[in-house]
């Protein structure tokens, strides 16, 4: 283990590691990860819904919505060893949404996403008192383990560094040399790069950016006869979305009222005790518009912090985050609210001019 490295990612999530792969592809020499947890990628890169965005999700957020769907593809052809090919997805417009079918549709159209009609072939299985349309749309879900082994793969083969149980803090952010606290010995790192997702501003150094936190419950499920390998989505509003977890070989189910259990801003998290699950609310509630979700299986819950931009609360946008802090431009923080996200912070590593 070297004591002066080229590059110190903070965070092995799929964030962090993507950017310390980058990094030693630009001509970084040493670069090291210290992630906290026993292993990579197992906190928010592992409990989401594992989708792979084609923008869909975003028709209140075009530039949002454009840059999953100019990355869909590129990310599916990278990692295609961890993508579900077979999953056939759908976009349910529901009575009350914030965007009418006809919306959604040129919407659809601007981002040149597959949207087709589909009410024909499945709309026996929603409840059309509560859903006015359905869609038949080209999104995607990712075995998040497979996607780790591979990741951790390039990193040994590209010579990155990775510690695990190691807890990071900042000892100074003066000079040309960073010093971090790395568990009981120190680094000195020409650039930092704070990819902690849930903890930017718990690092040892601020942000300039105002955070959002929710703590989130993802319910997995044993899907009913009949949702095998279909994947649905009810949109605009305080609804819900079930799909694949390739991961564990079930489903996810995830409500826009009861996954979060709460909010708050700044560092201090509430207790991960996470109280009472939400899952039977998330499966009642979902089975008024989808009522074969009734007979799903409740197998167990996976609980994390979500983190987004308190600016972008209003307009559901997802924008990458990477803000050079002011009293040092080698300090850098990164924030992606989206798994393909990581081709935005890619080009900028690109574009930098990195003085080493």
């Amino acid at each position: 283990m070297v004591d002066r490295v080229d590059g110190l990612i903070i965070g092995g999530g799929f964030f962090g590691c993507m950017i310390a792969l980058k990094l030693k592809a630009l001509g970084f020499r040493d670069v090291v990860i210290a992630e906290r947890e026993g292993r990579l990628m197992s906190r928010a890169s592992y409990v989401n819904q594992a989708r792979v965005h084609n923008g869909y999700h975003y028709p209140r957020s075009f530039p949002t919505a454009r840059r999953s769907r100019e990355n869909f593809a590129r990310f599916c052809e990278e990692f295609g060893y961890a993508v579900d090919r077979g999953l056939n997805k759908y976009y349910a417009i529901a009575v009350g949404s914030k965007v009418t079918p006809d919306q959604f549709q040129r919407f659809c159209e601007r981002i040149g996403a597959l949207c087709r009609p589909a009410w024909a072939a499945v709309g026996n299985r929603f409840d059309a008192a509560r859903i006015q349309d359905v869609f038949r749309v080209e999104e995607l879900s990712f075995n998040a383990v497979a996607l780790a082994n591979g990741v951790a793969a390039d990193l040994r083969r590209s010579g990155v560094e990775v510690r695990t149980d190691t807890i990071a803090r900042l000892d100074s952010l003066s000079g040309e040399a960073i010093a971090v606290s790395l568990g009981q010995s120190t680094v000195s790192a020409s650039y930092v790069f704070n990819a902690t997702y849930a903890s930017l501003d718990d690092v040892g150094a601020s942000i300039r950016a105002g955070l959002k936190r929710e703590l989130v419950e993802i319910a997995l499920i044993e899907p009913p006869a009949g949702l095998d390998g279909m994947g649905v989505t009810v949109m605009d509003g305080p609804f819900f979305s079930v799909m694949p977890f390739p991961a564990e070989g079930c489903y996810s189910l995830s409500h826009v009222r009861y996954t979060p259990h709460a909010y708050w801003s700044g560092p201090d998290a509430p207790e991960m005790g996470h109280g009472r699950s939400h899952a039977a609310h998330m499966i009642r509630d979902a089975s008024l518009y989808m009522p074969a979700l009734a007979r799903a299986r409740y197998l167990r819950s996976i609980y994390d912090i979500k983190t987004v931009l308190a600016r972008n609360e209003d307009d559901d946008g997802r924008p990458l985050l990477y803000e050079i802090h002011e009293a040092n431009e080698r300090f850098i923080s990164v924030l992606g609210a989206k798994i393909d996200n990581v081709y935005d912070v890619l080009q900028l590593l690109e574009a930098t001019a990195w003085k080493l």
